[in-house]
């Protein structure tokens, strides 16, 4: 039988030390997409008036394709990011939270890579 308070108890556990860091990363994302995104929706514009050997030239120009590879790269980092938020909120079952974890995290990478791989080969001519 334990004779000390809730306080006391809880007291010198401390904190797990990675929150901050997990935090500071979600922050750094969403203001990074901002101009992303802005570049992302006039892109968008763009291409909507052009037809399919407009649009490979136009995703062809380097800048165009390293913007939209950092558009795809960090909205998957932040997706996976606030999924992970998400999940450890919400799933309580200590195995079902560590499948999910691992899902969204395969999940987050195998859509950042297909991405990723589909703008380099129509910006390198393979299209």
């Amino acid at each position: 039988m334990s004779y000390r308070t809730p306080l006391s108890q809880a007291r010198g556990l401390g904190s797990a030390k990675h929150g901050v860091g997990h935090w500071l990363a979600e922050r750094v994302a969403a203001v990074a997409l901002v101009p992303l995104v802005l570049w992302g929706v006039y892109s968008v514009l763009i291409l909507c008036g052009l037809d399919y050997y407009g649009a490979v030239t136009w995703i062809g120009h380097p800048l165009n394709a390293t913007l939209m590879i950092l558009l795809i790269a960090i909205s998957t980092v932040h997706m996976q990011g606030g999924m992970r938020v998400i999940i450890e909120d919400y799933v309580y079952s200590h195995l079902g939270k560590a499948g999910c974890l691992l899902l969204n995290l395969f999940i987050s990478g195998l859509l950042g890579a297909l991405a990723v791989m589909s703008i380099l080969k129509v910006a390198l001519g393979g299209a």
